[in-house]
């Protein structure tokens, strides 16, 4: 978020861990004039608060989990592989193959995460906890304030147990050591805290839910959107329907979201992501020029984005996007706009070439470093030799920005860029933001769970794939019928949302088997530090653990094995 957090006790809680012994795992005296105790008395005090919820949500990401949720979800599908150096570690090997022999020394993967989702909705718990305590100006603020902390806990929920499946489940302000929650109670609260977002926060809570006066805050529509899914998730995997939510009222707010007018689709795919939409032209001699036709974050597909910014430092200071760094091209390419990163989750070969030869998604979503002329130039075939699992593929939407800047002495310099402007440093202060759910997905959502109007949907999102521009700007969509079948919707969403913290959780809705199935088929041959190499998967280690992560050891031993391990870890 661009605002600034208030400083209060409450917010120094940013490093909870399940307790031992049922003791408190944070003391915290208050260093300034707030405390839980004095704050909440006032409306204002409240919407403060829920800025600093956003921030929590935020430090998921930016606090440095190494597996932070949409890159654990890459390293999960039968998109990516592990990457990253040649050198390496090979923590990302142990999540990419569900397999502890990789390394058994990597216990605590998901610690930082664990530790950062906790104290996220622990703050979120300490502000619905004084709701009955303030004198609300309106309903209409009473239900848009509650709403987006209750569709922040239900969000941050159910991320942990789509990872975890058995996790805590706290909804008040507690360090209470507690055992793991049936997974049914996790997901009825889940359920809970989005519909009451769908149903309290007012349709018109900001001047347009897609506009850059959001900001990144959660809607209405983004909570319907999410019951949508986590329906969806639930129903796939468990088989049967959640307590108290049901297909016609889940389709029902999806078809909301449809009629409200807020969203449409962006023209052109490549449009919805800046690397896929800009370039730069020009000379050492002549100057660089930016030539954009990105429509920004905040643009009319986009329904929730989680926000970042480029203001981080090595101070506490944390605010920008740590896993970007995680998805780009190790050592960098030395061509704008890609920036350089570790290259982790690198891009199957074969996932590329399942792509129709027409679709403009492929080259969208994929940065094809052969075709861009990039893998032939001498610097980058020395980064090749420090690259694990080398394919010649990297995510295109979410990749860090390079862009040109001239120097005191007229030259000019590729370097670390957002805004025209150079940012800070690329480890910790990437300010792209992640688009949780797009209007495409609202559509094939609806074609999935049975709208009257589903084959115009489908064949939407399928259409607008094949659009491309004319020389006078004018942009030629075919229309295209596809049937509407599951295997039809289940393919176009593997298209549409590459690389998007998606392809993963699809797979597993429709069986650990076809998850297993479809990661297994996967393998292929890379290079190891220039060395050809194999990645390979075994289906036992993925249906063993049913598809989900370890519980962190640290969590473990803290809670004096009150929270127990997940089977096949």
């Amino acid at each position: 978020m661009k605002t600034k957090i208030f400083s209060t006790a409450l917010m120094g809680l940013l490093t909870l861990g399940m307790t031992s012994c049922g003791n408190d795992f944070l003391e915290v005296s208050s260093k300034t004039e707030g405390t839980t105790g004095n704050f909440y008395n006032n409306e204002a005090a409240i919407s403060r608060a829920l800025i600093g919820c956003y921030d929590g949500w935020q430090r998921t990401v930016s606090n440095g989990p190494t597996f932070a949720f949409h890159y654990l979800s890459e390293l999960l599908s039968d998109e990516c592989f592990g990457g990253t150096g040649a050198n390496d570690a090979r923590n990302s090997a142990v999540v990419d193959r569900f397999d502890m022999g990789e390394d058994n020394s990597q216990v605590d993967l998901h610690n930082t995460l664990w530790e950062s989702y906790y104290a996220a909705i622990y703050r979120c718990n300490e502000l619905i906890q004084h709701e009955d305590g303030i004198t609300w100006s309106s309903e209409a603020n009473h239900g848009k304030y509650i709403g987006e902390a209750r569709a922040m806990r239900g969000i941050l929920y159910f991320d942990l147990v789509r990872i975890f499946e058995n996790i805590p489940l706290l909804t008040v302000p507690s360090t209470d050591n507690i055992p793991q929650a049936p997974v049914d109670d996790v997901y009825a609260q889940i359920f809970a805290d989005l519909k009451y977002a769908a149903e309290n926060i007012p349709a018109d809570a900001y001047p347009k839910a897609s506009s850059s006066t959001n900001d990144g805050r959660i809607t209405c529509y983004a909570a319907k959107a999410m019951i949508a899914r986590a329906y969806l998730f639930y129903t796939g995997v468990y088989g049967k329907e959640p307590e108290g939510v049901t297909k016609s009222e889940v389709l029902n707010g999806l078809e909301d979201i449809i009629s409200s007018g807020e969203y449409s689709l962006v023209p052109l795919y490549k449009n919805l992501w800046y690397c896929a939409s800009t370039k730069w032209e020009g000379s050492d001699q002549a100057g660089w020029t930016e030539k954009s036709t990105y429509a920004g974050e905040d643009n009319a597909e986009n329904i929730l984005t989680m926000k970042f910014n480029y203001t981080s430092d090595y101070n506490g200071n944390a605010g920008g996007n740590n896993a970007i760094q995680m998805f780009s091209v190790r050592g960098g390419t030395f061509k704008a706009p890609y920036g350089q990163g570790w290259g982790g989750a690198t891009v199957s070969a074969n996932f590329v070439a399942s792509y129709p030869s027409l679709d403009q998604r492929r080259e969208a979503s994929v940065i094809d470093l052969e075709a861009e002329g990039i893998a032939s130039t001498e610097a980058y075939q020395k980064a090749i030799l420090d690259q694990r699992e080398y394919t010649g593929y990297f995510n295109k939407k979410y990749t860090a920005r390079s862009g040109y800047h001239q120097n005191e002495g007229g030259s000019w310099s590729l370097t670390h860029y957002w805004d025209g402007v150079m940012a800070g440093d690329f480890q910790i202060s990437q300010p792209i933001g992640y688009t949780l759910i797009r209007y495409a997905d609202v559509l094939l959502m609806a074609a999935e769970l049975g709208s009257p109007n589903a084959q115009n949907y489908l064949s939407m999102v399928h259409s607008r794939a094949y659009a491309t521009q004319n020389e006078d700007g004018t942009i030629n969509t075919p229309k295209i019928t596809v049937a509407v079948t599951k295997d039809n919707i289940m393919e176009e969403r593997r298209l549409e949302f590459a690389f998007e913290g998606i392809r993963y959780w699809d797979l597993l809705r429709q069986g650990v088997n076809v998850a297993a199935q479809a990661i297994v088929a996967s393998g292929e041959k890379v290079l190891n530090g220039g060395q050809e190499g194999i990645v390979s998967f075994k289906a036992e280690n993925i249906t063993s653990k049913r598809g989900f992560q370890q519980i962190p050891l640290t969590q473990i031993q803290r809670s004096n094995g009150v929270l127990k391990q997940n089977a096949g870890w």
